[in-house]
């Protein structure tokens, strides 16, 4: 299919971006990689009458360690994380998932800010960004502002983004070096998005104690779900397989997701339960403390 029409600016400026956005408000949408738009306007499920391509806009496309984070530019190919050393070294969690995401052409176009600012409950760099309380930078007639997770993501494909802003960087915190993490989904195929998808990340003390711990998923309602009580029933104990078990189910039983045809509300909170458990073991199998 083709998308309807619509009118295509170029911006080379980033003021230039956001001064096409203030005047068309809600008929424009910002094109980046392409990767989800493109697709939902061939279907014609969008139908934007303005296109801003910001491709041309400069220095949105880094990498760069800063403040005790990581400072993602919104223009910053996933590729780019993927091959990143300093992501691989100094945010690992978000190192793995980016394995999960799409292909390698998916990967290739696929920017940073585009997925944050698309909010697919299934997408793996919410789900991550959500579970360590990262920060997203928006930028519109306002001047700038630091967004936490839980005040960006509102919904299904929802943001509170305006229609005259604009994601310009996502912040990842570092992980300590001394703490364990791991990312793990299950999708019918490997590429395909993530039925139900668990990124967590475990800190233990000197005498095996977890210090902290941050649990978020992703496939299991309309936004990344943060797992604050079964995080707080791990901060302090041993991580044994009782206490995780206890802290699995407990996801198990408040997640509330939505059935569809990959699966069934029952089935999601089960796999919320089984994968949790599993993405906490693994997790404290990296922290070097198997209990």
């Amino acid at each position: 299919m083709k998308p309807a029409q619509f009118e295509y600016f170029d911006p080379g400026t980033l003021d230039e971006a956001l001064g096409l956005l203030r005047e068309h408000g809600d008929d424009a949408k910002v094109l980046a990689g392409g990767q989800s738009l493109v697709p939902i306007m061939n279907f014609r499920l969008a139908r934007p009458k303005v296109i801003v391509d910001v491709n041309k806009v400069p220095g949105l496309d880094y990498i760069r360690e800063a403040d005790g984070m990581i400072h993602i530019g919104a223009l910053t190919r996933q590729r780019s994380v993927e091959t990143s050393a300093l992501v691989k070294a100094k945010c690992p969690l978000l190192y793995d998932a980016t394995y999960w995401v799409g292909h390698l052409a998916i990967r290739t176009r696929g920017t940073v800010g585009g997925t944050i600012a698309h909010a697919d409950p299934a997408a793996e760099y919410p789900c991550v960004l959500t579970a360590l309380g990262g920060q997203v930078v928006v930028k519109g007639q306002g001047g700038e502002k630091v967004v936490k997770p839980e005040d960006f993501f509102v919904t299904f494909l929802t943001t509170s983004l305006q229609p005259t802003e604009m994601v310009t960087e996502v912040r990842f915190p570092k992980i300590p070096p001394e703490a364990g993490w791991h990312f793990m989904e299950f999708s019918r195929r490997h590429g395909d998005f993530a039925i139900v998808g668990v990124a967590a990340m475990v800190q233990l003390d000197k005498q095996g104690k977890c210090t902290d711990a941050r649990i978020a998923l992703c496939g299991v309602g309309g936004s990344p779900f943060k797992a604050r009580t079964a995080e707080s029933m791990l901060k302090g104990t041993q991580l044994t397989d009782k206490v995780i078990q206890a802290a699995a189910e407990k996801v198990g039983e408040e997640v509330e997701p939505e059935g569809d045809l990959h699966g069934s509300a029952e089935y999601r909170k089960h796999l919320a339960k089984v994968l949790t458990g599993r993405t906490l073991k693994k997790a404290l199998e990296k922290a070097g403390k198997i209990q």
